[in-house]
């Protein structure tokens, strides 16, 4: 390891007095209102660069990329014009702003780079729009799950699925630094918050497949979040039934150092209280983080992320009642609980990252982050069942209850799990601008995960006295008729101690270049990643294993009369296999399991045109993907357990297109639809249907307001998922249980109040001190329908039957929120 460390220590010198900024370019041409160039326009950005348009008006500006940057255009004898640029770097945007003689320009405008996203392949999503828009579960998942390909059945999760793909496969990214999800998480009940604070983002990308070789070795998909620089002080905050943010940004007088701090706390009493199983809930989640930024000189800047997040999740269950099957031969389960459920979560996370601005041409970053998680999961729970026939006799007392039991039983199940992960990241990336069309990329990355897990959980199943034992006990039980001496053992018990110590080494690099075809523009972006991992521990034979992926890009935009982008994006993708992907189902490590690898097609088409003189855009992609040397999970609610053997091979295909656009003047909207079937083949048994197989997807977000009252706002976010298939009971051939749950169908409307427009002016002098202020409702499910994520799965002794009694989802809820910027 002493070359290694060697290599790290030069790298870090290196970044730490040769990195650079990132840029990006604005250029157009400056007219009057009556279409004439406008000589001698002074154009000045907050950053500190300028230009000035020459006699045909033309102008061309150089800005820091990945901040918020303030342009002015100005002149003698016209108004000056403010614009708000945040783009990604390397990107280039046109603008040509209208100078007025004669009215002031109140309002700033807000522009976002989007050419440089189309070609990749990445779906931008405005900031406003996810703070806009809220659900059950608010956030940046919030809104992913109206798009095309992303599929969420459950809303009491952060947790996404990307065309067939599981939890697991997605990778999320805040200002380049990679961040992680809790291990031991089993069920949407005990979530707490998504890592991403939608108070702080300034920049939202998303790439659904076929992304470039600079994203890390995942087989889904990339979730890419900028959080802001401010400008100037703010505090915003919001309020509602299910707790509350803060939100505050600093700024010195001198531009040198900028700050953004938000506080987060949940309670999701108001969901959890309207399931099914009722009993003592107590689920408090909250998290404070941060993002600093210190411009010791124009040469160098320093930024520090920092996040504390804890999770609490305690629950006495009291009973339940689930009334299932049809309308001719309806059947309840009717469960009494005894015990209770404590579970926690609290995660560390710091990362800091360098820059040294040298020139316009030359990047050179270093990035250092860690990560600590402590987890425990500690519950005994003890139920006693009814299964039977129900009562639908219409005016009898008894209605909706068990009248007759098909079966009675009983259930213990215990686990006392703790886990502690230690993770750190060195990393150093390189930016290289060639000229005005190309550009390299590079980077070199260390990573240590240190896991200890503590795996202890138990399942007795009883009915009438006589204990089930698991599938795979063969000793014969003849009671009652004679007795029975052998041991009882417990239907499922798992016991496991690991310690275990990953190392990784990735590097990537790629290059980019835009171009001409002819008359036509066209992009291509090609690249090759490495990665090197060994898995060492206690009682575990060392293995070592390498893969590499490459990775390409290309995009062209007709010269036609009809503004067409073409794209195809494909290539290798591996997913080297992360701890939770070495546990198998007994939590024993396998240290030779293999990087599970997909090779990607993607052909995409975005179609940008007017209707109603408004614009629009119409995205529609397709794509294939082949996997092999696959690891088999299940799926129960989000807890995935894996068989960490590499015995499947699987595919997926499907078709998805969105069409957004201004539906409502001065709103943005978008109507999505996806196709999808995911099916793998385990020891070569035939193809079956993959946990993830959902097969139809509609998702809508729509946004009006009462012309009348512009300052009255709704939005609507509805989603329609097929089934996915049912999952199987423990021990059980999944080959025989293809079937799947009902259709998830879910409609959330809310309705707002502006009090304070922020782009209104106001004599009152309350109003003055808030830049905004909103009150509004929300009803959370509003056709109060019966969703069903996972199946709790119950046996009838005298008929040996297994039952799969669906867990529902939360029913309509009601919610109040109040919201303001000061």
């Amino acid at each position: 390891m002493k070359p290694l460390h060697h290599l790290l220590l030069v790298l870090f010198l290196l970044s730490s007095f040769i990195a650079v900024s990132q840029s990006a370019t604005i250029r157009g041409v400056i007219l009057d209102e009556n279409n004439n160039p406008i000589e001698g326009v002074n154009i000045k950005a907050s950053t500190g660069q300028g230009a000035t348009t020459n006699l045909n008006g033309f102008y061309e500006l150089k800005i820091t990329a990945s901040q918020e940057v303030i342009v002015v255009f100005s002149h003698l004898s016209h108004k000056r014009v403010e614009a708000k640029f945040n783009l990604k770097n390397g990107s280039e945007l046109e603008y040509n702003p209208v100078l007025k003689t004669d009215v002031e320009q109140i309002a700033v405008v807000v522009i976002n780079s989007s050419t440089q996203q189309s070609r990749d392949g990445v779906v931008t999503i405005s900031p406003k729009v996810i703070r806009t828009i809220k659900g059950a579960q608010p956030g940046v998942e919030n809104i992913l799950k109206t798009l095309p390909g992303v599929n969420i059945s459950n809303e009491l999760s952060t947790q996404y699925s990307v065309r067939g793909g599981n939890f697991d496969e997605n990778l999320v990214y805040v200002n380049e630094i990679e961040v992680y999800r809790p291990f031991l998480i089993r069920s949407g009940n005990q979530e707490g918050l998504s890592f991403v604070n939608t108070d702080l983002v300034s920049n939202v990308d998303f790439s659904a497949g076929g992304f470039q070789a600079r994203y890390g070795d995942k087989l889904s998909s990339v979730l890419d979040i900028t959080y802001k620089k401010p400008s100037k002080f703010a505090v915003s905050t919001d309020l509602s039934l299910l707790g509350g943010s803060l939100a505050v940004e600093t700024a010195s007088k001198d531009g040198k150092f900028s700050s953004i701090t938000g506080l987060r706390y949940r309670d999701n009493s108001l969901l959890l209280n309207s399931l099914e199983t009722n009993g003592n809930v107590e689920p408090v989640f909250a998290d404070v983080q941060t993002y600093l930024t210190y411009r010791f000189s124009d040469k160098f800047h320093l930024n520090f992320l920092g996040n504390i997040s804890l999770n609490q999740y305690n629950f006495e269950p009291e009973n339940r009642q689930t009334n299932f099957g049809t309308i001719d031969e309806p059947v309840a389960l009717l469960v009494f609980y005894e015990g209770q459920e404590q579970t926690e979560y609290q995660t560390y996370f710091g990362a800091f990252k360098a820059n040294y601005f040298l020139n316009n041409k030359t990047t050179l970053k270093l990035m250092g982050s860690a990560y600590h998680a402590t987890e425990q999961e500690y519950f005994d729970i003890f139920a006693q069942y009814r299964l039977g026939e129900v009562n639908t006799n219409i005016g009898d007392d008894n209605l909706g209850e068990v009248e007759f039991s098909e079966g009675i039983g009983s259930q213990l199940t215990r686990a006392r799990n703790d886990l502690d992960a230690l993770i750190f990241n060195l990393e150093h990336r390189g930016d290289y601008n060639i000229n005005d069309d190309s550009n390299l990329e590079w980077s070199v990355k260390f990573t240590r995960e240190d896991i200890r897990d503590r795996l202890v959980e138990s399942e007795v199943i009883d009915s009438a006295g006589f204990s089930i034992r698991p599938p795979s006990v063969t000793e014969p039980n003849f009671q009652p008729d004679a007795p029975f001496n052998g041991p009882l053992v417990a239907f499922e018990n798992i016991r496991a101690f690991n310690q275990v110590k990953i190392n990784r080494l990735q590097a990537f690099v790629q290059y980019k270049k835009n171009t001409k075809i002819g008359e036509h523009d066209a992009y291509y972006n090609i690249g090759v990643r490495a990665h090197n991992w060994s898995v060492s521990g206690d009682g575990i034979v060392s293995n070592n294993q390498t893969v590499f992926s490459p990775r390409a890009q290309f995009a062209i935009k007709p010269n036609w009369d009809s503004d067409m982008l073409f794209r195809v994006a494909g290539g290798l993708y591996y997913q080297p296999p992360f701890y939770r992907e070495l546990r198998d189902s007994s939590g024993v490590v396998q240290p030779n399991v293999k990087a599970q690898k997909s090779f990607h097609v993607v052909l995409g088409n975005e179609y940008s045109f007017k209707m109603w003189d408004r614009p629009f855009k119409l995205v529609t992609e397709a794509y294939y993907k082949g996997l092999s040397d696959v690891n088999p999970y299940t799926l129960e609610n989000v807890r995935i357990r894996y068989r960490a053997n590499n015995n499947a091979k699987a595919y997926a295909y499907g078709l998805d297109m969105r069409l957004n656009g201004e539906f409502v003047p001065g709103t943005e909207s978008w109507f999505s639809f996806g196709y999808l079937k995911t099916e793998e083949n385990i020891d070569n048994r035939g193809f079956i249907s993959r946990p993830t197989d959902q097969r139809l997807k509609f998702g809508v977000l729509f946004q009006d307001y009462v012309p009348n009252m512009p300052d009255l706002k709704m939005y609507l976010n509805l989603v329609y998922n097929t089934g996915l298939p049912g999952g199987s009971p423990s021990y059980a051939d999944p080959y025989d249980f293809q079937f799947r749950l009902r259709d998830y169908r879910r409609a959330d409307l809310g309705i707002s109040y502006e009090i304070v427009n922020p782009k209104k002016q106001y004599t009152s002098k309350w109003k003055k001190s808030f830049r905004s202020l909103s009150l509004g409702i929300e009803i959370y499910n509003m056709f109060n329908n019966q969703n069903a994520i996972t199946n709790t799965w119950v046996r009838d002794v005298n008929s040996k039957r297994q039952f799969a009694i669906p867990n529902f989802l939360t029913p309509r809820v009601f919610n109040v929120r109040l919201s303001a910027r000061l």
